[in-house]
């Protein structure tokens, strides 16, 4: 049977054409063309279509994990071809699923006539080139690699049922935005879409590895130097680290190695992983931006004459968002609670909490606004 069309592809995929267009023709006036892929509203929704009712099928009682990128193979280093060519249908993605469930991998897709077909698996993605991703049953993440050594995805919407939400590229120009939702936005400048002018965010991999282990976490971010946080934490510390562990700071001094990158860079993840483990204890983990280790399963506590956080403003970045000022336990519970009132007191603090159910959420200290603003960010680490 053919499925029934999925009516939140045929509305959003006009959007993301705007988009890909809209990109595209920035990167031609820098002087760094992308793949000439023409790509139209009817192909985004039928990719979006297909992916979404895979989505909701089983095979063998697992949920398919697909990744779908629009390219024909000719634009793809090392692709492994298929002798014939599966066509775009929910049953198709989902027997071949288990092939691609491992993260890098995707399945081709590219046009035969009039007809969509899957010709294949691909691991290196063209900047600007679209790919839709199976999260979770029901759940579809569109976005397109930015082209440097990172390995970074930047997203363009999320749709989850008949929920549409398209990331608002502006709102890393917004007063008071954080470095780590600019970063995490992606969008700051397309002439960076190229090797070696970025290095990697340590503070997007942090999130999104606190994301992954899926049992909640505080991490706390503090300026180096600056002794002042310990007013806001009970003592004594149950995990004082003394001295400061240095390896995430010393490998993003050195920087990536000329020879190896690719070692440097999973030195850099192993790091990264280990950090993000300690947000699972009970308690906050204590970063400086320069990424020395201080503390973890620390119990924040309200400085001494502050008085406490009644409220916050609540913004995600992605259209039509309209800010929320709300107590900062309709976010969440105590964590939430704990990490406002960390950066109302230590307001040079940004605070990153991931909760159990996959919300993601940056506190940071706006002046503009005169209290503290929580940025709602998971649809960006998906």
């Amino acid at each position: 049977m053919t499925e029934p069309a999925y009516p939140a592809a045929r509305i959003v995929a006009p959007k993301i054409e705007a988009h890909f267009a809209q990109h595209a023709e920035e990167s031609r006036r820098r002087g760094r063309p992308g793949p000439a892929i023409e790509l139209d509203a009817r192909t985004i929704e039928a990719i979006i279509d297909a992916a979404f009712w895979a989505s909701l099928r089983r095979e063998e009682s697992y949920v398919p994990k697909i990744s779908l990128a629009f390219l024909p193979p000719e634009a793809a280093l090392h692709p492994l071809l298929f002798e014939r060519p599966l066509p775009l249908r929910p049953d198709k993605l989902v027997k071949v699923a288990p092939a691609v469930e491992r993260a890098g991998i995707h399945l081709g897709v590219w046009r035969n006539g009039d007809e969509l077909q899957v010709w294949g698996t691909v691991r290196a993605i063209p900047p600007l080139s679209i790919v839709v991703e199976v999260a979770a049953p029901g759940l579809l993440v569109v976005k397109h690699h930015r082209g440097d050594d990172s390995g970074k995805f930047v997203n363009v919407a999320v749709l989850e049922g008949d929920q549409i939400k398209v990331i608002d590229e502006k709102a890393s120009s917004l007063p008071d935005c954080p470095p780590l939702l600019a970063s995490l936005l992606g969008f700051d400048s397309p002439a960076s879409w190229v090797n070696g002018i970025e290095a990697i965010n340590i503070l997007v991999q942090l999130a999104v590895s606190m994301r992954a282990h899926g049992r909640g976490g505080l991490l706390l971010v503090v300026p180096p130097g600056d002794e002042g946080w310990h007013d806001s934490i009970v003592k004594p510390i149950p995990y004082a680290v003394q001295p400061a562990f240095a390896e995430l700071s010393q490998l993003t001094f050195e920087g990536a190695d000329e020879q190896d990158p690719r070692l440097w860079q999973d030195r850099v993840n192993r790091s990264v992983d280990a950090i993000a483990g300690l947000t699972a204890v009970d308690g906050a983990t204590v970063l400086t931006e320069a990424y020395d280790l201080l503390a973890f399963g620390a119990k924040i506590a309200r400085r001494k004459g502050s008085p406490q956080v009644e409220q916050v403003t609540v913004t995600e970045p992605i259209e039509g968002d309209v800010a929320a000022t709300m107590h900062p336990t309709q976010l969440g519970g105590t964590r939430h609670l704990s990490a406002a009132q960390f950066v109302h007191d230590q307001r040079r603090a940004v605070a990153l909490v991931a909760s159990q159910d996959g919300h993601f959420t940056v506190f940071a200290w706006s002046p503009c606004e005169g209290m503290v603003h929580a940025h709602r960010v998971e649809t960006l680490l998906l």
